[in-house]
């Protein structure tokens, strides 16, 4: 990828396949307008090359006459999405349509765009940083409102801002380091001093409060994995399914029915999770159930987080016991739900819940308490939702790494603090170079390559 500026035209269909009222064609560059204009006849006489105007209505025209009646809206740089002058003609959603269009721009020296190579302009011109990039496709792909709040904002600067104040931080600091280094003879005040030391930690804090939301971050863009798990005939798929609000699972009262892992996708209290029922954890003999008994144990490998179903009419917790100090040596973030509370007058909290993040008296088939659940289990995912979605977090694994490299660059400066100012220069450094990863500014063209191939094409 090369990281110059641009100087051809690039063209794509912007809106996804499939018959539709409207499909788009988006050219950009600079021959842009000249190549619309080419092919395309105005209903008033209106020149697209000259007329001040921004929407023209007319037609396509190739050699074989019209190809279809459009709407044409003209973005002049540096006033577009990618600050270079891009056309976008409207025509009716259907394939071959959209497919003549674009085969005529395409022929009038246009090139196809490759995937997220609009937004890579943007990106190239200065209009928007990495963060906000990445931002662009994570509204694209947004399931849920909170993930496109916390998309919306990345997209106005939010985590890059914080980015750019570290930067500037830790500039200001290597610039004393640097001074101390050129002029180690000259009359100057103390350059490498407690003062900057406690500047780099303040630093170095903020870098991990960052690392601590990535999680969250990654949860709420991708979404989590949650297994429901528990012995026989507690409830887990009449909890599964009052999750859903949708009877996605067999509900009997006979021990065992479930006996592979189902699972679906639901969005509590704003982020994306996806459920998994699974088969009660007994000892069978029956070689069907036996391997729905193994693949739930699997399941707790993988699980960003374990609702542990417990029967509140049950007296007898011994194997309840057993399947919590199976999950409590997994360490895997785990609610323990004490389903059918509807059962009983006064539900007993058995000791060893102490060890679970939290516990949630339910009943599945009256629905009580099950708002309080999807809240607990929320938080223990992604902490307060209202607070993340709208913070600075890290919602990427390139992010995090870069971030963790820088805070790592200055936990070396620091343990190292009193040695030649020419080291602690080169650590400076490192964790500047690390976090303009994240804003592209010192991105390399391989982390380019990767964040861009993900768009579609078109974006």
């Amino acid at each position: 990828m090369n990281l110059k500026k641009p100087e051809d035209t690039i063209a794509a269909i912007a809106t996804a396949p499939g018959e539709a009222a409207i499909g788009i064609v988006r050219i950009s560059g600079s021959k842009a307008i000249d190549i619309v204009a080419a092919i395309f006849v105005s209903s008033r006489q209106k020149d697209i090359r000259t007329h001040s105007g921004r929407v023209f209505h007319g037609e396509i025209v190739g050699e074989q006459g019209t190809i279809d009646e459009v709407l044409v809206h003209v973005m002049r740089a540096p006033f577009s999405y990618t600050r270079e002058d891009v056309v976008e003609i409207n025509c009716h959603g259907g394939t071959a349509a959209l497919r003549a269009v674009l085969d005529l721009v395409l022929a009038r020296g246009a090139r196809l765009a490759r995937p997220g190579e609009f937004t890579l302009r943007a990106f190239l011109n200065g209009r928007i940083d990495l963060v906000q990039a990445e931002a662009v496709i994570d509204r694209i792909r947004a399931q849920t409102d909170a993930a496109l709040r916390a998309a919306s904002a990345a997209a106005h600067g939010v985590l890059s801002r914080t980015i750019y104040e570290l930067r500037d931080e830790l500039a200001e600091a290597l610039a004393h380091v640097e001074a101390a280094i050129d002029f180690p003879e000259e009359d100057l005040p103390e350059l490498i001093t407690e003062e900057l030391k406690t500047k780099i930690v303040r630093c170095r804090a903020r870098m991990w409060e960052l690392l601590a939301t990535a999680n969250a971050g990654r949860v709420i863009r991708e979404g989590a994995r949650v297994s429901i798990v528990g012995k026989p005939n507690v409830g887990k798929s009449s909890l599964f399914n009052a999750l859903l609000r949708d009877a996605r699972a067999i509900v009997t009262s006979h021990p065992g029915t479930t006996r592979d892992l189902i699972e679906e996708t639901v969005s509590l209290c704003g982020v994306p999770m996806r459920l998994i029922d699974t088969a009660g954890l007994r000892a069978t003999e029956d070689e069907v159930e036996r391997l729905g008994v193994q693949a739930a144990q699997s399941t707790l490998e993988n699980a960003d987080a374990v609702l542990f179903v417990i029967d509140a009419a049950d007296s007898d917790r011994t194997h309840d016991a057993e399947i919590a100090e199976t999950i409590i040596q997994r360490n895997v973030p785990a609610l323990c739900v004490i389903n059918k509370a509807d059962l009983v007058r006064h539900v007993e909290i058995p000791p060893w819940t102490k060890e679970f993040a939290g516990t949630v008296s339910v009943s599945a088939k009256t629905r009580e308490n099950l708002s309080l659940l999807e809240k607990q289990l929320t938080e223990l995912l992604v902490g307060n939702v209202e607070t993340v979605q709208t913070s600075a977090i890290v919602t990427r694994a390139h992010q995090r790494d870069s971030l963790r490299r820088a805070s790592e660059a200055l936990t070396r400066l620091l343990e190292n603090f009193s040695a030649s100012p020419e080291f602690l220069s080169i650590d400076l450094r490192e964790s500047l170079h690390a976090l303009g990863e994240i804003t592209g500014e010192t991105a390399t063209d391989e982390i380019l390559d990767r964040i861009f191939s993900s768009f579609c094409i078109g974006k």
